[in-house]
Formats: structure tokens, C-alpha cells, sequence
């Protein structure tokens, strides 16, 4: 009895981390809105930081970090009581770039210019295809480090070099406006 008890709590469990892995923050779309087509790139109210600014950006970057260190991993969270991926770069391009992105990853890698991974600089979006259909959103910071969103770490810096983002690298685009 006790071992069928097991079981059925094992599958339940596996089922849950399935459809977690399937889902990820790769589509999930803004809140009361109809994901039907790319937005494009907006500007916030008030001050815009311009994004060829390295030194500026990587400060601001850093700033979110510390502000926001390992916030929970949350599908479709977009504060700091949980936040996914492309929610965490939304809140971070908008508080601290002054920038507007669409809410899901599908839709910020549509976005601006590719560029090699040799020719990253702060604020270049890095994607990864991290499932058979998940991908993952983060933004470049400098030296091979990335801020994102990590679904076991939480709000994390990470290497583009660990051997996981390494198999997983997809593209980068640069967001210059």
C-alpha cells in the first residue's frame, strides 16, 4: 500500500516537472493579451540608457542583479516574488535600459540584429534551445557571463561556457536603437 502511495506521488511528480520543462518561459505571453503577432521594440517613460554605452549598461545590469539575486524561478512571474526568463529581461530592459520588449522569448528573439558570439557586448541578448521546444533568454553582461533568469538557480549570473549554456547556445541579437 505505503509503496503504491510512493508511486502515484512519484508520477504526479514527474508529470509536473515534464509539463514545467515542456511549457518554459519560451511562450508565455503578456497578460490579458493575444500573443498573434511580434511587437516590436518601445521606449519607457523617462530616461532611455543607450545600449552602446557598455560601461552604463553593464552597471545597470549588475544593479538588477543585486536588486534581484535569486528570485524564484515562476512561469509567467514578472516580480520578485517569482519571475521567469523573458519576464525578467522585460522588467530588466524596461527598469533599468529604459527599453520596452515583448514578454516572451519567442518574440525578443525576433527582435533586433544577430551578432556572433565572439562580438558579444553588454545588453546582447543570448537565447538557448534548451528542449525540443523550450528556449531561454538572457542578456550578456561581459567576460562569457550572462543575467537571467535560471529555473534552478533563480535570478543567477551564469558562463556562457558551462558546459550546459555551451550545448545550448543558440543565437545573440543586439538590441541598437
Amino acid at each position: 500500500m505505503q509503496v503504491e502511495v510512493s508511486m502515484q506521488k512519484f508520477a504526479r511528480f514527474t508529470i509536473t516537472l515534464l509539463t514545467i520543462g515542456l511549457v518554459g518561459c519560451s511562450s508565455v505571453p503578456e497578460k490579458g493579451t493575444k500573443a498573434t503577432h511580434a511587437p516590436g521594440i518601445n521606449h519607457a517613460p523617462g530616461a532611455k540608457v543607450n545600449l552602446e554605452n557598455t560601461s552604463l549598461v553593464k552597471k545597470m545590469l549588475y544593479e538588477q542583479y543585486s536588486q534581484w539575486k535569486h528570485t524564484r524561478y515562476r512561469i509567467g512571474g514578472m516580480s520578485r516574488s517569482g519571475v521567469d526568463c523573458s519576464g525578467f529581461i522585460q522588467v530588466t530592459f524596461k527598469t533599468k535600459l529604459g527599453v520596452i520588449l515583448p514578454r516572451s522569448t519567442e518574440f525578443q528573439a525576433q527582435l533586433g540584429e544577430s551578432v556572433s558570439k565572439s562580438e558579444l557586448r553588454a545588453g546582447d541578448l543570448v537565447f538557448f534551445k534548451t528542449r525540443w521546444s523550450g528556449r531561454h533568454v538572457g542578456v550578456y553582461i561581459e567576460d562569457g557571463r550572462f543575467l537571467h533568469a535560471s529555473s534552478t538557480y533563480g535570478v543567477t549570473i551564469s558562463k556562457l561556457n558551462e558546459s550546459y549554456w555551451k550545448s545550448a547556445y543558440w543565437k545573440a541579437k543586439r538590441l541598437d536603437m
